[in-house]
């Protein structure tokens, strides 16, 4: 009798936790922006043109949401100062003091570069609630944000290292080859 009612008793507390859970309790919505099917990025291509500029595992993770494996990213163990961009926008999407290790075998950081890089968008594949990290300018994916980071901010951003290109500082932003080689031919013309 008394296994049963610890059973009863922990069974509704299970339950209890996961309508909270479900109902989005989470301090992350505040920070959400909802991703609707017909929002409009500002940077729009089409799948084609995506598959052009990206290399195929950038184009899955970036575009299809798939996740390299963890401690195999290239940024996992990486310290060096400067900026990370999206590989899809090429906007600076975080600085690399905010970087920390968090041991989960992708890169982490506290904070983005500044509050307009990414958006959250509330990530329910797998039978859970999650939110995604996009780049706030063409929407492609390149993470999910937790609440178990560090001080200030509380937060662990676990990005794709793939979804990010590294520059140093005091280097030029990146820019797409592909964009600029028209442009050389029209000036050689």
């Amino acid at each position: 009798m008394k296994a049963k009612i610890m059973l009863y008793s922990a069974l509704s507390l299970l339950l209890v936790t996961s309508v909270l859970s479900l109902k989005g309790t989470s301090g992350l919505e505040d920070l959400q922006d909802q991703k609707q099917d017909n929002e409009k990025y500002e940077i729009e291509l089409t799948e084609e043109e995506w598959k052009n500029r990206l290399t195929p595992f950038q184009f899955e993770v970036l575009r299809k949401q798939a996740t390299e494996r963890a401690f195999t990213g290239k940024y996992n163990k990486f310290y060096e100062k400067g900026t990370y961009y999206s590989a899809a926008s090429l906007q600076p999407v975080f600085k690399s003091d905010t970087k920390y290790d968090s041991g989960s075998g992708w890169p982490a950081f506290y904070a983005p570069f500044n509050e307009g890089a990414v958006k959250l968008v509330k990530d329910t594949s797998y039978g859970m609630v999650r939110w995604e990290v996009v780049d706030s300018k063409s929407g492609s994916h390149l993470g999910h944000v937790f609440e178990d980071g560090p001080r200030p901010t509380g937060l662990r951003y676990c990005i794709n290292s793939e979804a990010l290109i590294f520059v140093p500082e005091g280097e030029k932003p990146p820019v797409f080859k592909k964009d600029i080689y028209p442009l050389r031919q029209l000036c050689e013309a």
